[in-house]
């Protein structure tokens, strides 16, 4: 290569780094034209506070996760109303569909959400059917001003009023992770 012809390439070669130093920084902060959502896409869910659990589940539990999507498709909200409702349930009950548990039993507590009878929530026959145990959680849910927004646990509590508030947000990964898999299935 002549001396000519190389210089000319270093000089191009330092024109494009130098416009790439100068530019990076700005073009970086820039917001592109064209960012639009996409249709169809799922919403960012919030990175989940502090240390996550996982349990793996049998069929008995998968049933039920698919029991609160479709209950909460029903309801009409969106998947991050599922992901509250899975990551309560995980913490209440493991997912399982609890009946009275004798002296092990919080007071009469029952269900996916361990909710009680003498509370409100419903009949034991409601309380231990998924979908009408369901409905009852988000229809508590709904009521809660901002409850899209707010951290799971801040939502979860709310609605349960738990004595260990703070224990929801253990499952808010692997909540968010079978919503993943199953809302559209």
């Amino acid at each position: 290569m002549n001396t000519i012809m190389r210089k000319s390439v270093l000089s191009v070669a330092g024109l494009a780094f130098a416009g790439g130093v100068f530019a990076g920084p700005i073009a970086a902060h820039a917001n592109p034209v064209d960012a639009k959502p996409v249709a169809g896409a799922v919403q960012t869910a919030p990175k989940p506070q502090g240390e996550q659990s996982h349990i793996t589940l049998n069929g008995e539990q998968t049933a039920n996760v698919k029991a609160i999507i479709a209950a909460t498709k029903k309801a009409g909200l969106p998947e991050r109303a599922a992901v509250i409702s899975i990551a309560t349930s995980l913490q209440e009950s493991k997912l399982e569909n609890l009946g009275h548990l004798g002296d092990a039993n919080d007071h009469d507590s029952l269900g996916l959400f361990q909710q009680r009878p003498s509370s409100g929530w419903g009949t034991p026959e409601q309380i231990t059917d998924p979908a009408y145990s369901t409905t009852a959680f988000l229809k508590g849910l709904k009521q809660v001003d901002g409850w899209q927004d707010m951290p799971l646990t801040e939502a979860a509590q709310t609605v349960q009023v738990s004595a260990y508030p703070d224990a929801y947000a253990q499952w808010e990964q692997q909540a968010t992770d079978l919503v993943g898999q199953h809302w559209n299935s």
